[in-house]
């Protein structure tokens, strides 16, 4: 029988869409004041892999991922993809009324070994979480220093350069992280 173990922290990240530049900052201060300060961050990155967000969010689309310092429990991400939901409704009419839905918010984590994203849509490769949100691994880590796809992962996480350094360096920062959490640990078991 195997042993149940806590999970290690994770780091989490939140994907921000929208066509409105200004956008990004008020997500930005929203993010920062649930979740602490930002210690990864993308500069505004095109979006053009795909148009499925267009009749809700218009055209000239842009993303931009932020990373947060504070590593969580894995367990809380339907409890991140509920609150960034309720607050993509409640920003929307500050930066548009020109579209349903000003802004997309995405929330996921990194792990040494992939990136998870929350849905609130179910398919074949979700599992679901609890409160109607749903998670898959949508890329793993290889040895050697790179993420992978699969065969459903989204065609911009498949493709873009600018969002695997972005992945890259926040696992790194979790790594890190993680290191020092295990050197704390040691020493208290050295001086317990």
């Amino acid at each position: 029988m195997g042993e149940v173990h806590k999970p290690e922290p994770v780091k989490l990240i939140v994907g921000a869409l929208s066509g409105y530049e200004h956008a990004f900052d008020l997500a930005r201060r929203v993010l920062v004041g649930r979740y602490g300060p930002i210690d990864v961050e993308t500069a505004l990155l095109r979006f053009d892999f795909t148009d499925y967000y267009e009749a809700q969010m218009g055209g000239g689309l842009l993303r931009k991922f932020f990373a947060f310092r504070e590593v969580i429990d894995p367990a809380i991400l339907a409890d991140v993809k509920v609150w960034a939901n309720r607050m993509e409704a409640e920003l929307g009419p500050a930066i548009s009324t020109d579209v349903p839905r000003p802004i997309n918010l995405d929330p996921g984590y990194v792990t040494p070994a992939k990136l998870v994203l929350a849905s609130t849509k179910d398919f074949s490769h979700r599992v679901y979480l609890r409160d109607g949100i749903y998670a898959e691994v949508t890329l793993h880590y290889e040895k050697g220093g790179s993420f992978r796809a699969f065969p459903w992962t989204f065609p911009d996480y498949k493709a873009s350069p600018g969002y695997h350094a972005f992945l890259l360096e926040a696992r790194r920062k979790l790594m890190e992280q993680l290191r020092e959490v295990q050197s704390s640990k040691c020493k208290v078991q050295r001086n317990g």
